[in-house]
């Protein structure tokens, strides 16, 4: 019997430490694998590792094919809820089982016993703040200190206003917003450019958005939303008033009850990491020219569109596609002559 490892470091080559710090490098989690102990005849050893991506995907060497299953579906349940397991893979499937690990039997004539352990290893999930009210700034400098990577999205946001954000963007065009996919956004505009706020926290992919609002603003803000023609059952799912009930009353009490919400969410694994981008049909051209200002508008994932006499026209901001939408006419006959 070989006895546990007691430098798990030492079989992490040069090529799995570079596929790690790259998935760290792209924001992607990933799983790690590592052999602490092991009975002849096996071919991994103790200290032996590998990498799991989300895909189940698999690089490195801790056992071949008898292992690699168990190893793989273990490690997406890992990535899923967070939670370290440890797993025996063994042909000896009538030992009673020991507390804390998980047994799987070996099909493989060779035999053999591996204990693995398999734990997650993640890169800090990406709330997004959308707003510059005091509860915004209030949210963005606690939001950090829980393991959030913090960016900021509101025209005039600046790093005064925003001390510990990561990142701050000073605007709420989508195209212009972080290219990757946050996990958690918090809409906390408080009355400044509120639908504007939610079109882009809906516009981002995220799986989980949260409003700072009263439920009866809420649920005029989401007919609103449904109206101009997003999903219903996404616009159903924000979370709104956002937060846990504690009887908050200051701008610091209440980003201390809406980051509560969101680290409940994060834990109950009922949001992914990473969402996929929303998708658009692929027919749709790549530009158009909003028809009140005569901006070129990119329509990959443009959210001010409206639809007149069967055609969608696209806009640069919510103001245009308002002016718009009251006189249609005016502007399409302008544009024609």
């Amino acid at each position: 019997m070989t006895p546990y490892a007691s430098n798990i470091d030492v079989v992490m080559t040069d090529a799995l430490r570079e596929k790690a710090n790259r998935l760290a490098a792209a924001g992607k989690p990933f799983a790690l694998a590592t052999v602490v102990r092991s009975e002849a005849p096996t071919s991994a050893r103790p200290g032996a590792k590998a990498i799991v991506t989300a895909d189940g995907d698999i690089e490195g060497w801790i056992g071949g094919g008898c292992a690699q299953p168990a190893v793989i579906k273990v490690a997406k349940q890992v990535l899923q809820d967070g939670r370290p397991r440890l797993i025996r893979i063994s042909p000896e499937k009538d030992l009673p089982a020991d507390p804390g690990i998980l047994d799987f039997g070996m099909s493989c004539a060779s035999g053999g016993t591996l204990d693995i352990f398999i734990e997650a290893v993640t890169t800090r999930p990406v709330l997004l703040i959308i707003g510059q009210s005091p509860v915004a700034q209030a949210l963005s400098g606690i939001a950090g200190r829980v393991g959030f990577s913090v960016t900021v999205a509101f025209p005039g946001a600046d790093r005064q206003a925003f001390p510990e954000a990561d990142r701050i963007e000073q605007t709420l065009t989508p195209l212009e917003l972080p290219a990757d996919v946050p996990a958690f956004v918090v809409v906390a505009t408080q009355g400044r450019r509120d639908e504007e706020g939610l079109e882009a926290a809906l516009a981002s992919g995220a799986p989980y958005i949260a409003f700072v609002a009263s439920r009866r603003k809420a649920a005029t803000l989401k007919q609103y939303l449904k109206e101009r023609g997003h999903a219903a059952e996404r616009v159903d799912a924000i979370v709104a008033p956002a937060g846990l009930s504690m009887g908050a009353v200051t701008p610091e009490e209440i980003a201390l009850s809406v980051l509560a919400g969101v680290v409940q969410a994060r834990r109950s694994g009922a949001v992914a990491v990473r969402a996929a981008a929303p998708m658009i049909p692929p027919a749709e051209a790549a530009e158009a020219v909003d028809p009140v200002c005569g901006m070129t508008v990119a329509t990959r994932g443009a959210e001010y569109q409206s639809e007149y006499a069967g055609t969608k026209y696209y806009f640069c901001c919510a103001g245009c596609r308002h002016s718009f939408e009251k006189d249609p006419q005016k502007y399409l006959k302008a544009v024609s002559g």
